[in-house]
């Protein structure tokens, strides 16, 4: 039988940095435990030998004669057909284009729909600002609800739908939030969506790491349009991002972005546009962060998706139930059915009498513990969570203009990758607990840091940090 090499068992020794012993002076060695996965997950160290393997033969693609330039031209091709195999993509239909990140490649959709100020576009509350902002300035911009719990609305997607018929351009949701790690029905959205002639985008970024993408669905009309995604929370963080859709859309039009690369012939008066996905990718493309996609890609199938599922659940299950027990916590989840197909590894909370930027900084400095907090690039949904008034959040902004950021309201965020234990579980709540019995105590030895909107120890200088690198 053939023996995997990768595996949910071993992946953790493949990890780049996951044994790190972070050294601080004044502070004990500790080793790093990583929970900002949301944000991004370190590279893979097969991925790292896999760039430096490949340097030696890095060459520029597309019409160069070498033979360096025909093995990168040949790699980077195969990686597109490779991308477009893991999300089980109809490929005589669809393209697959390169982009430097998710954020771009939901911008250059929203350059290539050719809207008008009448055309509306349907996303939801619950988006990352990569899928609001680039719609904002374009066409009609209108939220989905959410019910009480903080999950999409599907019959107020329905009525809007309808209500709204030939005008919507497109309905563009996020796969599962930033957030509260919630899974939005993405097949029954896309019926829904196609039922009432209307295109859907899924943003991936934050679920194709860790559950399976079928762009195909199940043949019942469930199909997914467009997808977009990124390389760095795919364990691979070298500047690639994905975006997949109709090869039609985009033979239509004048790309967002021209120059070399995208053209078949140019005159003084006159260019005539090659064909997607070519024509989309104007410049020198970033090879080497595709070979890591797809080295990436690789590895993740051999693992099994499933399999990360399954771990990441047990991972999140754990984590929820040890959460509940601490003193004066709020979880911004709803508790109600939480399972392995509607909810992800990624959990907000904060501590009543304790900031979200001084909790932190505390699990950073005193647990060696790496978290996110704020509003994580998602302000109107975490406006929400928070039950701020319309009067609280001008007040706040009024405050952010003018550099007061100290007091900013936002949440601390857990986010698992495919690495994390339930070791570093059960470390995570020894520390959670140390700090909130300590409080007091901390509070007189730690001072606020403009620059970085957080609480430095006060016998800690920034350049202490900088001082493990060396």
């Amino acid at each position: 039988m053939f023996k995997t090499k990768y595996s949910i068992n071993n992946i953790r020794k493949h990890m780049a940095g996951i044994n790190e012993n972070i050294k601080i002076k004044s502070f004990p060695q500790k080793e790093y435990i990583n929970f900002d996965n949301a944000a991004s997950t370190p590279p893979l160290l097969p991925v790292i030998k896999e760039i430096e393997d490949f340097s030696k033969h890095y060459s520029s693609i597309h019409r160069g004669i070498g033979i360096k330039s025909i093995i990168s031209t040949e790699i980077y091709e195969e990686t597109r057909k490779k991308v477009l195999q893991f999300v089980n993509s109809d490929t005589k239909k669809n393209t697959c284009i390169f982009v430097k990140n998710t954020t771009e490649a939901i911008n250059k959709l929203s350059y290539r729909l050719n809207l008008s100020k009448e055309d509306v576009v349907l996303i939801s509350l619950m988006e990352h600002h990569s899928n609001d902002l680039p719609w904002r300035n374009k066409c009609k911009r209108i939220y989905i609800k959410l019910l009480k719990n903080n999950r999409l609305d599907l019959n107020d997607l329905e009525y809007k739908l309808n209500h709204y018929k030939n005008k919507i351009k497109l309905v563009s949701i996020a796969g599962a939030s930033n957030v509260t790690g919630y899974i939005n029905e993405i097949h029954k959205i896309a019926e829904l969506c196609h039922k009432y002639n209307t295109q859907i985008l899924v943003d991936c970024a934050q679920l194709i790491p860790h559950r399976k993408i079928n762009m195909s669905g199940t043949g019942k009309n469930d199909y997914l349009d467009f997808i977009a995604f990124s390389a760095h929370k795919m364990y691979a963080p070298f500047g690639t991002g994905v975006l997949i859709g109709p090869k039609d859309t985009f033979n239509k039009g004048v790309p967002e972005y021209t120059g070399g690369g995208n053209i078949i012939s140019v005159t003084e008066n006159n260019q005539f546009w090659t064909h997607p996905p070519e024509k989309e990718e104007a410049g020198t493309p970033n090879v080497i962060g595709s070979l890591a996609l797809m080295k990436s890609i690789n590895i993740l199938e051999e693992i099994n998706m499933e399999n990360i599922k399954k771990h990441e659940t047990i991972l999140t299950k754990k984590l929820i139930s040890n959460l509940k027990t601490i003193q004066n916590i709020k979880l911004y989840i709803s508790f109600d059915n939480i399972n392995p197909n509607n909810h992800l590894g990624v959990i907000s909370f904060n501590i009543k009498n304790i900031p979200h930027n001084f909790l932190a900084s505390l699990l950073s400095f005193e647990g060696n513990i790496g978290v996110r907090n704020g509003c994580f690039c998602a302000h109107p949904y975490v406006h929400r969570l928070l039950n701020l008034s319309s009067t609280d959040i001008r007040k706040m902004q009024q405050k952010m203009i003018f550099g007061q950021i100290k007091d900013v309201p936002g949440l601390v965020r857990i986010s698992f990758g495919m690495y994390n234990t339930e070791k570093e579980i059960d470390n995570f709540i020894k520390f959670l607990n140390l700090i909130i019995n300590n409080i007091d105590e901390y509070k007189i030895k730690y001072k606020y840091n403009q620059e970085y909107n957080c609480y430095f120890p006060s016998n800690l200088k920034k350049e202490d940090l900088l001082k493990h690198l060396k």
